[in-house]
């Protein structure tokens, strides 16, 4: 199936299930939604049904073992559907790229959609915050993770959590507490939030034992999201991307 909505090119089968979780992350903030998805599929062996691509995305694509990868990637595995993405979003973009991402879900009735990124605090307790589109539905996520008072919200997490919630879909940021560098443990940290909600049972520890390898080769990739997004100064709110 083919879909083409704004320059927004989505190449998937449908969703084979009904009422799917969606779980989403691009690069941001310590990499945090990209490390932490991708572990996932992987540990839990989830199919790749499909691939979105753009004239918008910038000319980057990782390999592994030599083989190319498309930049951002569709999986699913029983009720959870899963984005993710190597590739930074430009902040004039999000609009469109968050828009071509909720078009394409609409028509499968998907329960919830969850946004996993990075917060900088530049403190080490690697902490998840978490938001959520509205009030009635902060009770799923107020036991599992530090619900975030104030801040601001940056890059194309936010654009997707503002399109839930302009379509009345519950949706929900889970923020890692992190450092603008590749982050797996902040990563492992927003695993353990997913874990408990959607009883995944998924170990962390292999996650945290190739930390010092993954930070390194996910270098350059921090350095193309530093170059799409501007870095917060210290005297701003929280953000997060």
């Amino acid at each position: 199936m083919s879909q083409e909505p704004v320059d927004i090119k989505i190449y998937s089968k449908p969703l084979s299930t009904e009422s799917s979780s969606v779980l989403i992350g691009f690069p941001g903030s310590g990499l945090v939604g990209s490390i932490a998805l991708q572990y996932l599929v992987e540990q839990l062996e989830f199919t790749q049904i499909g691939s979105m691509n753009s004239k918008y995305f910038p000319p980057l694509a990782m390999m592994n073992k030599g083989v190319i990868n498309v930049p951002v990637r569709i999986y699913e595995k029983d009720a959870l559907s899963v984005i993710v993405a190597d590739i930074p979003i430009h902040p004039m973009i999000c609009y469109e790229v968050a828009n071509g991402i909720m078009d394409w879900l609409m028509p499968f009735g998907i329960r919830e959609v969850v946004t996993i990124a990075g917060i900088i605090t530049n403190e080490p307790e690697k902490r998840v915050f978490g938001v959520a589109s509205a009030g009635s539905a902060l009770p799923r996520i107020q036991e599992k993770t530090l619900i975030l008072p104030i801040g601001s919200i940056s890059g194309i997490a936010s654009s997707i959590l503002t399109e839930c919630k302009i379509r009345d879909i519950p949706a929900y940021g889970l923020l890692g507490e992190t450092i603008n560098a590749p982050d797996p443990r902040a990563s492992a940290a927003t695993i353990e939030v997913l874990n408990k909600m959607f009883d995944l049972s998924l170990d962390v520890q292999p996650l945290l034992e190739q930390a010092e390898e993954i930070e390194a080769t996910m270098h350059k990739l921090a350095e193309q999201v530093q170059s799409a997004e501007s870095m917060p100064k210290k005297e701003q709110l929280p953000m997060y991307g």
